[in-house]
């Protein structure tokens, strides 16, 4: 009887660990490059660059093949990825500097980024790479932001570097040592960024955790260390020479590039085999993305980065805000699916809310959640009326509006205009805006009504547009 009574007395003291552990919410790792092309990875068709591990990724989850990011260049995408706000109702919609002060423009205490959110929920935040969001070092640090941790660049010019001198370690600007900027010597800041992920998820896995992991790769200066570089050098590819400038590049980009993507999905697959040891790899969703479009080609498409859609960088055209995007949730996202359905950046904020079973603190948000997506719950899915961008830099203002099959381009700079049925023209080559005037009164309703006046973003030309 007394071991009936102790067997029973230990099951009881053991219940409340036993729904701890089911009650834990799910880890979320969004995992982010720079510049990368959506056909720069091998699940999206690139047969030069070996992606092994993303490649995995995508076979082991779900594949958005109609994902979009949040603006054709980094700092606002990062903005709206952060804030669940498009465009047109982001703090920051511009790199720094492409403000009508000419001063750079971060976030603000107002604003409610993912990280504030998911701290809400119990969540131990960290930020580790380029936040590309704190020019001024106020209040669009991460730190202010939500993020109990930080290592990275605040700011963009900085992460121009692949071998930085310094780096911020929270709000201490920390040496690195050894590491000559110009001589490309030292530590290979990719190498520093993975060591930190890694040593973040160890010191928290008991407990729920919200990594945003944003490497600078393959984002311009183009360099690596050149033992990195055997594979591609074995290739006889033309050489594409780089010249130093602005940034130190290596001589040969053909293959420097596809070294350092290569070099990059082999360090995602160390994070991710960490997950597995660690025996957390089943409730951590994983998700991969580029902030916007590829840079690197500069019309040769010798990689094709962005296969058949048009433009890059700095475009509003498909190839620069249309990104590969891959989530993996092992029991709860189906292996080896696809997601045709179009979702965007400012959709993280709301899923990752839902997920840790929270309602967004602000109800304004233009994000919906895809979650639902996610569960394979299609019929449950809410859909975008319209999705909104807009560009405002040199060659801005430029505005984008997709509705259903449907885009509209707004050219300020040029007054003009464009018209793309997307699903019959997906290169984007017959400008239907005078076939079709209705469909594109319509949408030019829709640009009117889409954003807030911004008094640092003013729709009006440039003085140096061309």
């Amino acid at each position: 009887m007394r071991k009936y009574f102790l067997i029973l007395v230990l099951s009881v003291l053991s219940l409340p660990n036993v729904m701890a552990q089911k009650q834990k919410k799910p880890n979320i790792l969004f995992i982010l490059l720079d510049d990368l092309g959506y056909a720069d990875v091998g699940f999206n068709g690139q047969t030069k660059i070996l992606t092994p591990n993303l490649d995995q990724l995508a076979s082991e989850g779900m594949n958005f093949t109609q994902h979009y990011a949040g603006a054709p260049v980094c700092g606002p995408s990062r903005a709206v990825l952060m804030t669940g706000k498009h465009l047109g109702h982001c703090s920051v919609r511009a790199n720094p500097k492409w403000t009508k002060s000419g001063k750079p423009l971060d976030l603000d205490q107002q604003d409610v980024t993912v990280a504030k959110e998911l701290k809400r929920a119990g969540y131990t935040t960290a930020c580790i790479g380029k936040w590309g969001l704190g020019e001024n070092l106020t209040t669009g640090i991460p730190n202010q932001q939500g993020f109990d941790y930080f290592y990275g660049f605040n700011s963009h010019k900085n992460a121009h570097r692949y071998y930085p001198e310094k780096v911020w370690r929270n709000d201490v600007h920390e040496r690195i040592e050894g590491n000559i900027t110009k001589q490309k010597k030292g530590k290979y800041i990719t190498d520093l960024f993975t060591a930190e992920a890694k040593e973040f998820i160890k010191k928290n896995k008991e407990k729920p955790f919200y990594l945003h992991l944003a490497y600078t790769t393959p984002h311009f200066e183009l360099t690596i260390p050149e033992e990195r570089k055997a594979y591609y050098k074995e290739q006889n590819w033309p050489l594409r020479e780089m010249k130093k400038g602005h940034y130190y590049h290596d001589r040969n980009g053909h293959v420097t590039y596809a070294s350092m993507v290569t070099d990059v999905d082999r360090q995602i697959g160390e994070v991710l085999a960490l997950l597995k040891d660690l025996n957390i790899d089943k409730n951590t969703l994983v998700i991969f993305a580029s902030d916007n479009g590829h840079e690197y080609d500069n019309g040769k498409e010798f990689f094709d980065s962005n296969g058949v859609y048009k433009g890059k960088k700095r475009d509003l055209y498909e190839g620069g805000i249309h990104v590969p995007f891959v989530a993996k949730w092992e029991g709860k996202i189906k292996a080896g699916t696809t997601c045709n359905e179009m979702f965007t950046f400012w959709d993280f904020l709301p899923t990752a809310c839902e997920i840790a079973g929270i309602q967004p603190t602000d109800h304004e948000i233009d994000g919906i959640s895809y979650l639902p997506t996610l569960l394979g719950k299609t019929k449950k899915q809410k859909q975008h009326d319209y999705l909104y961008w807009e560009f405002n830099e040199r060659k801005g203002p430029i505005q984008l509006v997709r509705k259903g099959d449907w885009k509209l381009i707004n050219f300020i700079h040029k007054d003009r205009q464009q018209l793309f049925k997307i699903t019959d023209d997906i290169s984007e080559q017959s400008n239907l805006i005078n076939q079709y005037p209705e469909k594109a009164e319509e949408l030019r309703k829709i640009l009117k009504e889409a954003r807030t006046e911004h008094p640092e973003f003013p729709l009006v030309k440039k003085g140096n547009s061309k």
